[in-house]
C-alpha cells in the first residue's frame, strides 16, 4: 500500500499520537506494531537505532501488508543515503532528529514526507522552506511547552510533533496540547520495560487505546 504525503500529514493529525519504537527482535516488534495497531494506531515509527534496524524494519514491511491502512516510517535517520535506502525499502515516512537539507532533496524526489528534528526557529523556518509539512520539536524534555506556545503565532502554518519529554498522562499531553502540538511521540513512555519482557501485548493495546482516547478529548 502507498499513501500520499497529505494522507499521512492527515493521519498523523487525526491520531494525534505517533509511537515510536525500536528492537531487535523481528517477531517481538512485529508483535508490538500489531499490538499498537489493535489499540486504534495508524501510523507508527520504528526507529533506526539497532545494527539490524534495516532487516527488522523490511520484515515489519512484509508483515503490514495485512493491514493496508498502517502508515509505517522509519525515525532516527539523519543522511541522505541512508534517507534513500529505506525508501527503497518501502518506508511510508521519514523521520529524523535533525534538519539536514540532502534529506528533504531525497524525499522530494520520490514524493516522501520528510519531518526533520528542529530546536530553534532559523532551523524550522529553513526545514518549512525545504518542504517539511510537520517538524519534529526536539528534544521536547528541553525546549518545553512554552517554547511551543511562543513559536507558533511567529510561524503560521507550523504543524509541530512533539518528542522527548512527552509522557502518556493527562497533565504532560494536555500541556503539549494546549501550547499548539498538532501531535506527540511516545516511545518508551508507551512501550514500558514491564510490557516488552513479559510480552503483555494485550496490555499494551488497552495502554494504546486509552492515550489515543485521552489525546481526542484533550485536543477537542
Amino acid at each position: 500500500m502507498t499513501f500520499t504525503k497529505q494522507q499521512i500529514v492527515d493521519g498523523i493529525k487525526a491520531s494525534g499520537v505517533v509511537p515510536l519504537f525500536t528492537h531487535d527482535n523481528p517477531k517481538d516488534a512485529q508483535e508490538v506494531l500489531e499490538a499498537s495497531y489493535a489499540g486504534g494506531i495508524r501510523v507508527f515509527e520504528f526507529t533506526n537505532r539497532r545494527k539490524n534496524s534495516f532487516e527488522v524494519f523490511q520484515h515489519l514491511l512484509s508483515q503490514s501488508q495485512r493491514y493496508p491502512d498502517l502508515m509505517l516510517g522509519i525515525g532516527t535517520v539523519t543522511d541522505g543515503p541512508t534517507t534513500k535506502k529505506f525508501i527503497d525499502a518501502g518506508a511510508h515516512f521519514i523521520i529524523s532528529p535533525i534538519m539536514k537539507q540532502e534529506m528533504a532533496e531525497v524525499c522530494d524526489a520520490h514524493d516522501k514526507l520528510w519531518i526533520p528534528g528542529c530546536a530553534t526557529p532559523t532551523e524550522i523556518i529553513t526545514a518549512m522552506q525545504l518542504g517539511a509539512e510537520i517538524i519534529k520539536l526536539f528534544p521536547g524534555s528541553v525546549l518545553g511547552p512554552n517554547f511551543v506556545s511562543s513559536i507558533m503565532p511567529v510561524v503560521p502554518g507550523l504543524q509541530l510533533m512533539i518528542t522527548g519529554g512527552v509522557e502518556p498522562t493527562e497533565q504532560s499531553l494536555s500541556s503539549w496540547f494546549k501550547a499548539g502540538a498538532a501531535c506527540v511521540g511516545l516511545g518508551s513512555q508507551l512501550f514500558t520495560k514491564d510490557i516488552l519482557e513479559q510480552r503483555n501485548w494485550p496490555l499494551l493495546t488497552q495502554r494504546v487505546t486509552e492515550i489515543l482516547a485521552l489525546a481526542k478529548k484533550l485536543r477537542h
